[in-house]
């Protein structure tokens, strides 16, 4: 397995994330793509990729994933957020699930923990999700998730450069008819998620529209 965290501005959870995998596992190669933080990001062991300018999510993730795709060919992939949200045991929780079967896993939230504004948009977006494409997935919006190797060609074609790109990912896993498999994980909020750099109006809508294309695709195809 290859841990990949995209990154930017990250605080004090980046270092504690990176040891505690590291004490979990010691063998797991960890790729961080810093996306333009206005401090270079500076983590002694990891493999560090940049982006001289903040380029979004999705853009960050794309680059690790072409990068583990050709140094670490066939490996299963586990993406965490790099705030200390999530746990080195739920990654390496998701980390056995997807490297026991070819499919997505996600890493899910118990929404009830959620902080208030988190909860309400995975509320709203986990049933527009349903209604678009029939499938029930519990938190959208989740950044712990784990991929199998044959996916990273697939991954790095996958449209959005911001947060909608791990709504875009699901879009195309349904389509695809990828299998989507959720593993309950136990997230660590700091702050109320204060860290976090969804921006709540503009990052919304990018999900919200990819939601809406994808329902007027598959009305249309019918």
């Amino acid at each position: 397995m290859v841990l990949l965290v995209p990154v930017y501005q990250p605080g004090d959870g980046l270092s504690r994330l990176v040891s505690d995998v590291r004490a979990a596992d010691p063998s797991c190669p960890i790729v961080l793509v810093d996306d333009g933080s206005s401090t270079p990001v500076d983590e002694p062991g990891c493999t560090l990729l940049r982006h001289s300018v903040n380029r979004g999510k999705g853009a960050a993730l794309r680059t690790g994933f072409a990068h583990i795709a050709a140094e670490h060919p066939g490996e299963p992939v586990v993406c965490a957020d790099g705030d200390g949200q999530h746990s080195a045991e739920d990654i390496m929780r998701v980390a056995a699930r997807v490297a026991s079967d070819d499919h997505v896993v996600l890493g899910v939230r118990r929404v009830r923990r959620m902080p208030p504004r988190s909860r309400l948009g995975n509320a709203v977006t986990r049933e527009l999700f349903r209604a678009a494409t029939g499938r029930w997935v519990r938190d959208t919006q989740t950044g712990l998730r784990g991929y199998p190797g044959s996916m990273l060609q697939w991954l790095c074609e996958v449209p959005g450069e911001r947060f909608e790109y791990e709504m875009n990912v699901l879009l195309a896993a349904v389509r695809a008819g990828h299998r989507i498999e959720q593993v309950e994980i136990a997230t660590t909020y700091l702050d109320g998620n204060a860290s976090s750099h969804f921006g709540s109006l503009s990052d919304a809508a990018r999900v919200y529209r990819s939601l809406l294309r994808f329902a007027i695709v598959d009305r249309l195809s019918l």
